[in-house]
């Protein structure tokens, strides 16, 4: 048996909250995580609309079912989730989805005078947002991970020559059950592999979007 390769054309859809204008005071890429719909996650920063910003939220590229087929066919449900990658395949996963979301940031930013930029990766998205981000192809002012921690074969070269002059935030839930004092452990391991020390913002919460801590992040 032998792999083969083909490349083709792809289509792919995302979301936008607001509208860009001359008026805008920021563009916020949001990054969902696994078994996510960006339709349904752009909604959690609605909040942002007020305040000027732009919100753009990409979608994985990889889409499945929620429920396995005995749950789904017993109630009826079919709800559906994405996912930006798995084990199988993973670096040509990495590798669609980094032009997939440069190509939005390019139709949507291709004008010259562009407001502050904002990447958030949440959760999942966290990995894919770093990922992006260190590709060295995105502008950007704002790094945010929420709920998520650095993947741990990001490149660190790159992680130090393209985060020194950003602002990097990380945001965790107290009550996240994913966030586990190892897993902090790693994040603190690899922010010191590229000379990276984030500020770090801690609310009242699990696994989730708040809506206070969002607006704060807003004017750091």
């Amino acid at each position: 048996m032998k792999e083969q390769r083909v490349q083709f054309n792809f289509e792919a859809r995302y979301y936008t909250l607001g509208e860009l204008t001359k008026e805008t005071q920021q563009v916020w890429f949001v990054i969902h995580g696994y078994g996510q719909l960006a339709q349904y996650f752009i909604k959690k920063f609605a909040v942002l609309e007020d305040k000027g910003i732009y919100v753009i939220a990409p979608e994985g590229l990889s889409r499945f079912y929620l429920e396995d087929i005995p749950t789904r066919v017993a109630g009826g449900s079919n709800r559906v989730g994405a996912t930006w990658m798995t084990r199988e395949n993973r670096e040509t996963d990495i590798h669609n989805y980094i032009n997939y979301l440069q190509s939005v940031y390019d139709i949507e930013l291709n004008q010259k005078d562009t407001p502050p930029v904002s990447i958030l990766g949440f959760s999942q998205g966290g990995a894919t947002a770093t990922r992006w981000a260190l590709s060295g192809q995105p502008q950007f002012d704002k790094f945010i991970l929420w709920s998520g921690i650095f993947p741990v074969d990001m490149n660190f070269e790159s992680g130090k020559e393209i985060l020194k002059d950003k602002k990097v935030i990380t945001v965790y839930g107290d009550n996240d059950p994913f966030i586990t004092p190892e897993r902090m452990k790693e994040m603190e391991l690899l922010s010191s592999k590229i000379d990276l020390i984030p500020k770090r913002i801690t609310f009242s919460g699990k696994h989730e979007i708040d809506n206070k801590t969002l607006l704060s992040l807003v004017n750091l």
